[in-house]
This record gives C-alpha cells, structure tokens and sequence, in this order.
C-alpha cells in the first residue's frame, strides 16, 4: 500500500503534522501494515517550501504515480492551489474521486478541488461554503456540502483547515492501519487531552 503525499510551495505544516508522524513513524500501526510506503510527489523534483519554511524534495514527479485501488493521495493546504503548476494533480485527483480512489484534501486543496469539479457530486466539507462559492464560481456541488469539521464519502475526505485531528482520523481510519481501539484513543487523546487516553492507548497496543 502506498500514500502519495502532493509537495507544494506554502503547505500547512499543521494541517499534516498530526498524519505525517504517525505514517511515517508507524509506531501505533497493526503489524500486518507496516509495509505501508510513504511517497511525495510534486509537479517537478524541485524543493517545496512549505508555511512553515521547512525544504522537502519530492520523491517523484506526477507523471511517475503508480496508483492502486488501495492507495492514497494526501493534498495539504496551501495558498498556491490556483497556480497553474498545480493543475496536473487537481485533474488526476478529479479522476480519481469520479472512481472512487481514495483522495484525502484539507483547507486550500479542497478549494482547488472545487474550482475543477471534483467536489460536485459527492458530500464534503471545506473553510467556509459561502467563501468556496465565492472564489470558485465553477462550483456546483452546494447541495452536498456538510458544515463539519471532516466528512467522509466514498474515498473522498475533506477538512476544514482547522481540523488536522479530525482530518488524520478519519484517512487513519480509511487506511486501516490501526486496530479501531488504537484509532479510538488515540483520536481521544488529542481531542480531549487526558492522561486516560494515553493509558488506554498504550493498552489497545498489547492485545
């Protein structure tokens, strides 16, 4: 199983902070899903500066995805999802979503998502619908946007910017790759910061 993770000049870091650790350190993972492959890719193999200032180097470029039925593709926000560079991805992710491929977008990338299309027919979320209306005119998919924090639908998830926690969970929960009372608590954890969590978290990793 492989989770394509898009590169992009300002991404979030926040918004992927919470998915990306527990991806790559895998340390709460099932052990028949350790074999999970983290790929980033980008329109070129030149270094993305994300929000934060931090400098990556895209493993591959778009041309070269290899995508499966069980993979993934991750969009962060960003400020440059209407950047003609960013195009490709927005096009193939659309592709994706008609098929029902799992596609995982947060904050600015569900905006890109919308001015191509690609949220018109299935439910979602994203900042504001009012303010997706606005800068997205193409937009059509009114009728199935949800006022939440994430929503889930058919392979299509989407966050709202300030819901990274709420974002990781359910792709987490896609992806399978936690036993459910790992996910439960681990989600409880963050969400409601008790010492409880913790300790029932480290206890769903013994059985």
């Amino acid at each position: 199983m492989k989770v394509y993770f898009y590169l992009l000049d300002t991404m979030a870091d926040w918004e992927y902070g919470f998915l990306a650790s527990e991806l790559s350190s895998k340390r709460y993972f099932l052990k028949s899903k350790k074999d999970l492959e983290i790929i980033t890719v980008s329109c070129d193999k030149k270094i993305k500066t994300s929000m934060g200032g931090f400098k990556i180097i895209p493993d591959i470029e778009i041309s070269e995805m290899v995508f499966s039925p069980d993979d993934f593709l991750i969009l962060p926000g960003g400020d440059r999802w209407f950047e003609k560079e960013n195009e490709e991805i927005l096009i193939k992710s659309h592709e994706f979503i008609n098929n029902d491929m799992n596609v995982a977008a947060i904050c600015g990338a569900t905006i890109g998502l919308a001015k191509h299309g690609a949220l018109d027919s299935k439910f979602h979320t994203s900042n504001n619908k009012d303010y997706l209306k606005m800068v997205c005119p193409e937009y059509q998919g009114d009728q199935y946007y949800k006022d939440s924090h994430a929503v889930n639908d058919k392979n299509l998830i989407t966050a709202s910017g300030i819901a990274p926690l709420e974002f990781s969970y359910e792709v987490l929960k896609n992806l399978h790759v936690f036993s459910n009372e790992t996910l439960k608590n681990w989600y409880n954890l963050y969400d409601k910061k008790q010492p409880i969590y913790f300790h029932a978290l480290m206890k769903s990793l013994e059985i």
